[in-house]
């Protein structure tokens, strides 16, 4: 594990593995860099790969208060380290970041955006409005488990039968300690709009994909894609949200080698 400082004085937390080209990887959810390992390592023979965790997450530092520009400072201090520029893979949530961070002109050379989580049309419901001040007031309260719930009916659109059960499964402790970021991530996200004038300022090569199993999610990743100047759409065809390194891997690998994809 090696550490790189953020603006603010916030140590970040990552992973280097590979040698060639920096690619740098954006983790979305209450998760760590732990779940994209894999993914790293097979795109370690070809790339030097750099696998952090967001602050807040892992074991990344966590410096209040928190806004929105702490993350892209982060993402930053990491494409320092990378050698001043870098290709980016968002995924998830980490899309928004790493759209929103090559609008504000970060060095990012080459991006991939898996699923980036907007609603642009009525193919689920919105998230509630007042979903941010739900997830303060819950915290507030000590109660974790209610926001990792709320998160995933509300922002991730599950059905409450599936993830009631998830609250017994030995990994919900563990998302449990990073439920306090969930209000980072509201803050990020707000409605769950497209930015699309902001978004449109995104003018390197961009690949977008998806599974094609959730139909809004890949609603998304179309209507992304025709709002970048110079992106591509593609879908990885069964892939659920929680996709397989071994399907996404090849697909980054090409991309980022300057191929079609």
């Amino acid at each position: 594990m090696n550490k790189a400082t953020s603006k603010d004085g916030t140590a970040i937390a990552f992973d280097q593995v590979g040698e060639g080209p920096a690619v740098i990887v954006v983790g979305g959810g209450p998760t760590t860099r732990a779940v994209n390992t894999a993914v790293a390592e097979l795109l370690a023979p070809s790339f030097s790969v750099f696998n952090y965790d967001r602050r807040g997450h892992g074991d990344s530092g966590d410096t209040p208060p928190y806004t929105a520009d702490r993350e892209y400072e982060d993402l930053e201090a990491i494409i320092a380290v990378a050698g001043g520029s870098a290709h980016v893979y968002g995924t998830s949530g980490g899309g928004m970041i790493a759209l929103e961070a090559a609008a504000r002109g970060l060095a990012i050379t080459r991006l991939v955006v898996w699923e980036p989580p907007y609603i642009v049309d009525d193919t689920r419901p919105p998230v509630p409005a007042d979903y941010h001040q739900q997830l303060v007031d819950l915290l507030a309260a000590g109660r974790r488990g209610d926001m990792l719930e709320l998160f995933f009916t509300k922002a991730a659109n599950l059905p409450a039968e599936f993830v009631s059960p998830m609250r017994q499964s030995p990994f919900w402790p563990a998302m449990e300690e990073l439920a306090p970021t969930l209000v980072y991530d509201a803050m990020l996200t707000g409605d769950f709009s497209l930015p699309t004038q902001r978004i449109a300022a995104v003018a390197i090569p961009t690949l977008v994909l998806d599974g094609g199993t959730t139909l809004w999610l890949s609603n998304a990743a179309r209507a992304v894609t025709g709002t970048l100047p110079d992106a591509r759409h593609r879908t990885l065809p069964g892939q659920p949200h929680n996709v397989d390194p071994a399907a996404i891997a090849p697909a980054l690998a090409e991309f980022f080698n300057h191929g079609a994809a």
